[in-house]
């Protein structure tokens, strides 16, 4: 009895998986030049992928990184103008970022924020900063930063602490006193000594080695004789 149950089930498996191969064959003749067609576009978008990122991308990239060598240099040197806008042979990250976008780096966006920063173009300088998304901790920081002086020199100082305070939060590390210095000194310029002394107190007790460090005391002091 147990054998001629068991025998039934397995007739009615092999039946079921007969059905399934049937309907699937059935599926296959009944839309195989659209499964073809389907296959042929995944090929041909995969090759076309490929060779965009071979023949056309990659190369692109080491065309805007070669570009980008001597604003670099430029910059470097402290020639704020002659980086940002070129000299009419060569290219300033102004025109690189215009031709090439990120394609030489994400970090383009800092260098000509800081360009423009330097030069006292302010809104400009922010919006290049505020595209900068690089991941660097100390590079994220920085830009961040840059965005606290961009905004000061707009005279916008709620928005230059806050990128400020940022800032150390994104670096955490002895540049963070940099950031806070900065903060403290804006809150220091608008009146709020109480915070301005938060920000000095917390350079001496977490960056003990910043720069920022060496005469902190001295602010610290003349703030808590008021």
């Amino acid at each position: 009895m147990a054998n001629a149950k068991k025998k039934d089930i397995e007739e009615i498996r092999k039946e079921n998986a007969e059905a399934t191969v049937s309907s699937a064959e059935k599926f296959y003749n009944e839309n195989k030049k659209l499964i073809w067609g389907v296959v042929c576009a995944v090929i041909v978008i995969g090759l076309g992928i490929l060779g965009y990122q071979k023949f056309i991308y990659q190369p692109k990239c080491a065309e805007a990184m070669q570009q980008c060598y001597p604003a670099e240099i430029n910059f470097q040197k402290g020639e704020y103008e002659l980086a940002l806008n070129g000299d009419g042979n060569t290219l300033g990250f102004a025109q690189i970022i215009s031709d090439y976008g990120t394609k030489a780096g994400k970090a383009v966006y800092l260098y000509a924020g800081v360009c423009e920063l330097q030069l006292g173009n302010y809104e400009s300088a922010l919006g290049y900063l505020k595209k900068y998304n690089g991941k660097d901790s100390i590079m994220k920081a920085r830009a961040i930063g840059c965005q606290g002086d961009a905004y000061v020199g707009l005279e916008d100082y709620n928005q230059g602490i806050a990128c400020f305070e940022k800032a150390a939060a994104a670096a955490d590390n002895v540049f963070a006193a940099t950031y806070l210095f900065k903060a403290g000194q804006v809150y220091e310029k608008i009146g709020d000594n109480d915070s301005a002394l938060r920000c000095y107190r917390e350079i001496k007790d977490r960056y003990p080695q910043s720069l920022e460090n060496y005469n902190i005391d001295s602010y610290i002091a003349r703030i808590e004789a008021l």
